[in-house]
């Protein structure tokens, strides 16, 4: 609480009185994650009125919106590499760091922690859809093509994503709800108040997805000088700090429910943020990268692709039986940690 009412008026302050870089891009590192708090807040509360699969859902969405907002923010400064590396160091962070976290931190306090098996199922085919067939498809079609025929590809491929992902969404809330969750995860929503009222959620969404939007703008500005001088490049820049930073909101969210035992909503945020971010947020950043003078075709380099397939892989394995513990989330840490100083030292 005392970081975002310290850190929004500093990071005007500090853009309007022109601060050191490094300083400003702590401060507005620090303030969006105490922003992305709020906002995991409001949606648990929301969570509680609307059940664990929208509010799971209703998570991943404005996790993701900060991500969004910087994205949208760094197309425009031309800043496409940075876009891609923070796409892939979301999938990375949701699967591995923020599940690993949940199954880890869950798994301390219960033996054995279960969650809805036919969703996990449902989730494992979408990933290796969303990651292994249309990410890497247009990397390997693109070797024989020209920029404007890549081009196409990516607003093609990107369309069909957003389609199948309304259209998953339209499968799970409305013609298949309830069919595949037991009553017993319904009656066990039912018994939590929460914190604060749907009115005074929305408000507190709405409000953070301003500020975190206006402190964004600015933080691009800083990652050229940031990397320059403390020897990081654009990849690790994007993969790892922007990630971390603009999924700030699930990785709160998604622990606390595992502590709770609240497994199916804390696996819901880790796949489903996912999903929504390889099936929604990056078809949307490459069809608005249209209006900006540089485009962004739907292409990652060899070592984004080959960390974010295994990281499916691996997930699909773990996650296919409904059950975790606190090895299998160690597990996914390590993988994680082995893929973040690969990225370090490239």
């Amino acid at each position: 609480m005392l970081m975002t009412f310290i850190g929004v008026p500093l990071s005007v302050i500090g853009s309007l009185l022109h601060w050191s870089n490094i300083v400003l891009f702590i401060i507005y590192c620090l303030t969006i994650v105490a922003l992305a708090s709020y906002m995991g807040r409001a949606t648990e509360s929301l969570a509680i009125v609307a059940g664990p699969r929208i509010g799971g859902l209703l998570n991943a969405t404005f996790g993701n919106a900060v991500e969004l907002i910087i994205s949208i923010f760094s197309l425009k400064a031309g800043l496409v590499g940075i876009v891609l590396a923070s796409l892939t160091g979301s999938v990375l962070g949701n699967l591995l760091l923020v599940a690993g976290l949940s199954f880890f931190i869950g798994g301390l306090k219960f033996k054995r922690q279960s969650f809805n098996v036919y969703d996990a199922r449902h989730n494992s085919g979408l990933l290796m859809f969303a990651v292994i067939i249309a990410f890497v498809i247009p990397e390997v079609f693109s070797i024989n093509m020209n920029e404007t025929k890549t081009l196409s590809l990516s607003i093609g491929i990107s369309v069909i994503l957003i389609i199948l992902y309304l259209a998953a969404l339209f499968f799970k809330l409305v013609t298949h709800r309830g069919v595949y969750q037991p009553s017993t995860e319904k009656a066990a929503h039912e018994e939590e108040e929460p914190e604060w009222g749907k009115g005074k959620a929305i408000a507190v969404l709405f409000i953070a997805t301003i500020a975190v939007a206006y402190i964004s703008e600015h933080l691009v500005h800083t990652f050229e000088y940031v990397g320059e001088t403390l020897g990081w490049s654009e990849l690790f820049i994007g993969v790892i700090i922007v990630a971390i930073v603009g999924n700030a909101a699930e990785h709160a969210s998604a622990i606390v429910m595992a502590f709770k035992n609240k497994m199916d909503i804390a696996v819901e945020i880790a796949i489903g943020s996912t999903l929504q971010v390889a099936m929604f947020v990056l078809p949307v950043l490459v069809l608005v990268s249209l209006f900006f003078d540089t485009t962004m075709p739907l292409l990652f380099s060899w070592q984004e692709l080959i960390a974010m397939v295994s990281s499916v892989l691996l997930m699909v394995v773990i996650s296919n039986d409904g059950e975790s513990n606190w090895f299998e989330g160690l597990t996914l840490l390590a993988a994680y940690l082995i893929m973040g100083i690969g990225f370090y030292l490239l």
